[in-house]
């Protein structure tokens, strides 16, 4: 989940509540669904978002989103924008890997350094989160005076910027935190930004880039010229976003002219000149989406009025209107920042929240039976008990994960025989790049847990119950799903019998009859490595991380590591 700096002071200042303590910001923050994670070292709180509100990454979206939630503000917002004076000429030679632009012209910010830095702070989230780490949208930022526009034609005033593409060794330019004249291709090799971002464009025949009269000042999407770098002197601001998706682009793009908005700024439009046509951007169109009455009453449990439920969709930042017939159905209008409402029941949620989640009153179910634990969740309390006292830490991760977490790094491959391989049941379209499939196995999520603690005492042992998928075409819903046992055992000493060991006081735990036949597995060492065969069916492997595994996941220990599918000990 993103993590976000906020300044409590900011969020004074920007939603007109100047006498809110800390205590009071943070109840009111956690019942809009953001987590209080700690204080930095000057003061900023530091809030865990989720994936779907990235209209909030910034202090200026969460002072917004608070505003509402205090009544200070209703329904619909759209920044006024201005007519275009500028546009974006888009080149036959763009690649055809990255062929979309969007953008605007901001004038009038007032940028001191906490806007500053909460607008370098947004534009990295959004690159992190929307923008798939850059590759599928790019944001540049630029100060606009020290722009030259070319003008399009004798008859035209306005000016005008090219989005082309040019050869690696093409024209040179000065790069942010650079003093150095450099081409395309040795930014990739010399400058430190450029070898991190170098993969997303190395294989293109052209590279994207961006040129005003002047000459190249911009190489999306790795990194914008030293010319155009943004101070807290500017005031007039050019936004252009690069991308292989526009719609991603618009909503990034409509996600910071809002957050500018918030300091005062003026928006004005920008025109997009391609070969077909030409448009007009920032896209600021309002959504519908509809909703009945009698679905928010049976999701939420609670008997609502019609104008009570107008009233809390305008103070979620929605317009709604009711249309009357054999069912109640609000017509509800989204705002262009809103990239989250995908279905009703995100329409739903927002009326719940704005309700007060804690004012639902606890009920039954209107059925004639009580609930009670199912026997698979009996299994999985004893098995977890049992692990502990095997001496293990008990892990709960995100089913969750990334094909590259969870085969690549794994060195195991999609579709192959071994435990792990099973054919991916992919998300069409993730809100992050880190979680785009349910896990096939669990031990790729324990060595992230290790990855991530090297900094922490050993011995690690850890171990985690958790839910597996992986397509499979003979199941109704195309998906079988399972619950694995795995563990690791991270320590100087970690051996395939420690593993082993484990394993088999887990299986005496359960009167489960363990064997060990040898066999062979790309995430473990030969020779070092078994299957699990309980009760005469192999559900596993147990073994030695292979060094290739340990490295990739910069551990300095050996680790030790069983999986297994939980039913076998039923």
């Amino acid at each position: 989940m993103p993590v976000v700096d906020v300044q409590p002071d900011e969020l004074r200042r920007l939603t007109g509540h100047e006498d809110k303590s800390d205590e009071e910001f943070k109840d009111d923050l956690f019942a809009l669904g953001l987590e209080f994670e700690g204080v930095t070292d000057d003061g900023a709180f530091q809030l865990e978002f989720g994936p779907d509100r990235l209209d909030r990454l910034s202090v200026e979206g969460v002072a917004r989103s608070l505003r509402y939630q205090y009544g200070d503000a209703r329904g619909v917002s759209v920044p006024n924008t201005n007519d275009p004076d500028w546009t974006f000429v888009v080149d036959d030679d763009v690649p055809d890997e990255r062929p979309y632009v969007t953008g605007a012209v901001v004038r009038g910010v007032d940028l001191d350094d906490a806007a500053l830095d909460s607008l370098i702070q947004l534009q990295e989230k959004l690159h992190a989160t929307m923008g798939r780490k850059r590759a599928k949208g790019a944001i540049g930022i630029h100060d606009l005076t020290m722009l030259k526009g070319d003008v399009l034609s004798e008859n035209a005033s306005g000016n005008s910027i090219t989005y082309t593409g040019i050869e690696p060794d093409g024209d040179t330019f000065v790069a942010l935190d650079s003093n150095d004249e450099l081409t395309p291709a040795e930014v990739l090799e010399r400058h430190d930004t450029g070898r991190k971002y170098a993969d997303l464009v190395s294989e293109y025949d052209r590279y994207p880039a961006i040129y005003d009269e002047i000459g190249l000042f911009s190489f999306p999407p790795v990194i914008n010229g030293r010319r155009t770098e943004v101070s807290t002197d500017s005031r007039d601001l050019l936004v252009e976003l690069t991308g292989t998706d526009q719609w991603t682009i618009d909503r990034m793009c409509n996600i910071i002219c809002y957050a500018l908005a918030a300091r005062g700024a003026t928006i004005e439009e920008v025109e997009v000149q391609y070969e077909t046509g030409t448009v007009t951007k920032p896209d600021f169109e309002v959504e519908t989406k509809h909703v009945s009455h009698d679905r928010i009453e049976t999701v939420l449990g609670v008997e609502l009025e019609l104008d009570e439920v107008i009233d809390l969709f305008e103070r979620s930042g929605l317009d709604a209107d009711a249309e009357l017939g054999e069912e109640t159905v609000y017509e509800v209008s989204i705002p262009p920042y809103r990239v989250d409402v995908l279905h009703p029941l995100d329409l739903v949620d927002d009326v719940g929240r704005a309700y007060g989640f804690n004012e639902l009153e606890p009920r039954y179910p209107d059925v004639g039976t009580v609930g009670q634990r199912h026997e698979r969740s009996r299994l999985e309390d004893a098995v977890r008990t049992s692990l502990v006292g095997l001496g293990f830490e008990d892990l709960l991760n995100f089913h969750m994960i990334s094909e590259a977490e969870n085969y690549e790094r794994m060195d195991v491959a999609v579709g192959s025989e071994y435990l792990g391989g099973g054919e991916p049941a992919s998300i069409t379209e993730p809100y992050s790049e880190d979680y785009t499939m349910l896990r096939t196995w669990v031990l790729p999520s324990l060595t992230m847990v290790l990855e991530n603690n090297t900094h922490r005492a050993y011995p690690q042992d850890l171990a985690e119950i958790g839910h597996v998928a992986h397509r499979d075409d003979d199941e109704n819903t195309r998906v079988a799903e399972a619950r694995h046992v795995a563990a690791v055992l991270a320590r100087h000493d970690a051996t395939y019998e420690d593993a082993k060991a484990r394993l088999a006081a887990l299986c005496r735990d359960f009167d489960a009859e363990l064997e060990t036949p040898a066999t062979d597995h790309p995430s473990f060492i030969d020779g070092r490595t078994a299957a699990v065969v309980i009760d005469g069916e192999e559900v596993g492997v147990v073994g030695e991380l292979h060094p290739k595994v340990i490295v990739d996941h910069d551990l300095e220990l050996p680790v030790a590591a069983f999986e297994f599918d939980l039913s076998a000990l039923a």
